[in-house]
């Protein structure tokens, strides 16, 4: 018995994906040109309103989680937590998590269960990418890009996806 097998040699397309955070109601228009290229933006929560993503339909997919800030209309158009699958990478976005080393209450069990590889969160106005080998993901906090708030950098994060892996991370600065 003769076995043959397929094996294509063309190159996967990278996923470029935007990720925004604490907006507060507010939408940075220098986003339209930051993220232009980007097949999905997520917003890790704190929106502020309806308005905000409204302004991100000139996005190809958007997808959103609500903060602690949000009103009724976010909470019933967005859920508080997301977690899914793309070009490999399991991927778990909420408002409020935490970090490796000082997870919010639950989400390193949550995490490690769903065998998450990207972990993307907002809440504390501070950028943050930090590595858990211990879990063996990828931690992303973009910061806020909202203009409330006591952060002196307002920022926003884009990288790349493929085979399960991040990559070519780049970051967005705006000062006050």
């Amino acid at each position: 018995m003769m076995l043959v097998k397929r094996v294509s040699l063309a190159k996967k397309k990278l996923v470029q994906i935007g990720i925004i955070s604490d907006t507060h109601g507010y939408f940075e228009p220098s986003l339209r040109e930051f993220f232009k290229q980007c097949d999905e933006v997520w917003h890790a929560g704190d929106i502020g309103s309806m308005e905000v993503i409204q302004e991100m339909q000139v996005f190809p997919k958007i997808r959103a989680v609500y903060g602690n800030i949000d009103g009724t209309a976010v909470r019933q158009s967005f859920p508080s937590v997301m977690h899914f699958e793309l070009e490999g990478i399991r991927v778990y976005l909420t408002h409020i998590g935490g970090y490796p080393g000082n997870y919010a209450s639950g989400i390193k069990a949550r995490l490690k269960e769903l065998g998450t590889g990207l972990f993307v969160c907002g809440h504390s106005h501070i950028l943050k990418v930090i590595p858990d080998p211990q879990l063996g993901l990828l931690h992303i906090n973009p910061g806020a890009i909202g203009k409330n708030g006591f952060h002196q950098v307002r920022t926003a994060v884009r990288l790349k996806l493929s085979n399960g892996k991040p990559s070519e991370l780049e970051v967005l600065e705006i000062t006050r």
